[in-house]
């Protein structure tokens, strides 16, 4: 079974959001559904439809992160497979792009953690993929869906 990295930090997030939709939203959606059914006659409601939808999918986010927390794997600040001027999981790569000279940052962390609008992506990512096991003043090419980047690592610090 495959391991999936997080920080500890990230392993509570995953743990609040299985206990919010299993003891929150799975029965706001019930409930919905309870409701809907009662206030129709017509043979297609659609709210109660609606409702039944979003709960098989928020069951089906059930079943991913009970299958994630049951195959995590906590990886702490000093245990960083880093030295600090390597990319790796759990460190944060600062670039800038060739030949533009634009500065961008990014946290390294695993797909359950990944908010790119946070300045956080994913080890699987096309750029992280990329940047991984790079060193500081290294030049890397990343192949991204529709384009190319060329950047030059500038530093690598481990995650506080």
């Amino acid at each position: 079974m495959t391991k999936h990295q997080m920080t500890a930090e990230g392993k509570r997030n995953a743990e609040e959001k299985l206990a919010y939709l299993k003891n929150v939203r799975s029965k706001e959606l019930l409930e919905r559904m309870k409701n809907a059914r009662g206030n129709s006659d017509i043979p297609i409601n659609s709210d109660f439809t609606l409702a039944k939808d979003e709960l098989k999918y928020t069951e089906d986010q059930i079943k991913e992160l009970e299958l994630t927390l049951d195959n995590v794997e906590i990886i702490e600040e000093d245990s960083a497979e880093s030295t600090m001027d390597t990319v790796a999981f759990g460190t944060t790569v600062t670039f800038k792009e060739v030949p533009d000279g634009d500065e961008e940052q990014y946290k390294i962390l695993g797909k359950m953690e990944a908010d790119p609008a946070k300045g956080i992506i994913s080890d699987e990512s096309p750029i992280a993929k990329a940047l991984m096991d790079k060193h500081v003043g290294d030049t890397v090419t990343i192949q991204l869906p529709e384009d190319t980047l060329t950047v030059e690592i500038l530093n690598v610090e481990l995650i506080d």
